[in-house]
């Protein structure tokens, strides 16, 4: 009998892959401001480290690292949530309605990510 594998780990893998990607769509739009130039790096680097770090997570070679490195991943989604709201939106009610989806999204993500690493304890 084949074992099934549960899609749902793949489906995470695949949702901070679009969190990252929509994170680099709103930075592309942003009012070019100093601070958004600063503050945009960083969330291309924070949000693009959700998603490395649990791809890293599946690839744990033991149950500490997978641990570690899905802490890894709530303090980025955490630091991304911080970078989103520090944005220059400039009231642009298109990037501002994308800035709170993305808001949204970091937080369920620290939420899904804190679940994993209450249940690893």
């Amino acid at each position: 009998m084949t074992e099934i594998k549960n899609p749902k780990r793949f489906d995470l893998e695949e949702r901070t892959f679009q969190f990252a990607n929509q994170c680099r769509i709103l930075v592309k739009q942003l009012p070019k401001t100093i601070g958004n130039f600063e503050d945009g790096k960083q969330l291309v680097r924070s949000s693009g480290s959700v998603h490395s770090n649990y791809i890293e997570a599946n690839e744990a070679l033991s149950k500490k690292d997978f641990y570690h490195r899905t802490k890894i991943c709530r303090k980025e989604a955490k630091e991304s949530r911080s970078w989103l709201k520090l944005l220059d939106i400039s009231e642009t009610p298109d990037l501002e309605s994308m800035r709170r989806k993305l808001i949204l999204e970091s937080e369920e993500l620290m939420k899904i990510f804190g679940s994993i690493i209450t249940k690893e304890k």
